[in-house]
């Protein structure tokens, strides 16, 4: 048994690393959904099905809690998947919510009612079906009001990632801030809305300017999951080996991870 962590692709790897160094006792199980990389173009039963396959193969590994490291995923399925799919003894928790948590400066855990916060314009950078659910604005709304979002549909970034090209991916990186920058000037704070997007961090922040704060969130993520398995000590599994698992060519998927997280990474056929 581990703790799995889903994505569509490469990008989740960010918040592995981030958990695995949080939690270096505890085994993760990795599962990249390659071959129908990305998501951010597909419709919402299409991400649904897919998603629910690659947690079920996570289950299948023993991993009882699945983080879905993937913003679009937990935008377009996983309240569907929490209301109607998801067994008992099962877990499957997103990404947003510890990202909201921090941009609004509530404690994990706070249910209390939505208030005013400091950060008034906030800018949302993510996949195109992450844009369309409006996931982002209603979980912000269960916990603020009075903030204005203005989200800016990413095309290409994660493709470009996902191909290796730093080169095109900056370029299109420093496109889509001016398309936003377009419609709202001065934005106070900017969310990393895909978890592919940490990699062009620097890019996000130079195109964006000094005095905007960057929430990305990997690092958001992990100490919520080890606030979260303090609390549910059951779901770590006693896992002593960390796996990695993909649906598309185990070769080419090793070689773009290694080259992601600068350190050797192993796939294997999922």
């Amino acid at each position: 048994m581990a703790v799995g962590v889903f994505d569509s692709g490469l990008g989740g790897l960010t918040v592995y690393d981030a958990c695995a160094k949080r939690l270096p006792d505890v085994a993760f199980c990795y599962y990249g959904d390659n071959a129908h990389a990305p998501y951010g173009v597909r419709d919402a039963d299409d991400i649904f099905n897919l998603t629910c396959a690659g947690v079920e193969r996570l289950w299948d590994e023993g991993c009882d809690l699945v983080i879905l490291a993937c913003n679009t995923a937990s935008a377009a399925a996983l309240r569907r998947m929490q209301e109607s799919w998801i067994p008992e003894g099962k877990r499957v928790l997103g990404v947003f919510v510890p990202m909201i948590e921090a941009l609004t400066e509530r404690k994990w855990g706070d249910n209390s009612p939505p208030r005013e916060v400091a950060v008034k314009h906030v800018a949302l950078f993510a996949t195109p079906a992450t844009v369309a659910s409006r996931a982002f604005q209603r979980e912000l709304a269960f916990r603020a009001i009075g903030v204005d979002v203005e989200a800016q549909p990413c095309g290409g970034v994660v493709d470009a990632i996902e191909d290796g090209d730093e080169i095109l991916a900056e370029a299109l990186v420093k496109s889509h801030v001016e398309a936003l920058k377009r419609r709202m000037p001065r934005p106070e704070a900017a969310i990393l809305g895909c978890t592919h997007y940490p990699l062009m961090q620097k890019t996000f922040q130079e195109a964006l300017g000094a005095d905007v704060a960057v929430y990305s969130q990997a690092n958001l993520v992990a100490e919520s999951l080890a606030d979260y398995l303090t609390r549910h000590p059951d779901f770590m599994g006693a896992g002593t080996e960390s796996k990695f698992l993909t649906t598309g060519d185990p070769s080419s998927v090793s070689s773009h991870a290694t080259q992601f997280l600068r350190h050797p990474i192993r796939f294997v056929a999922a």
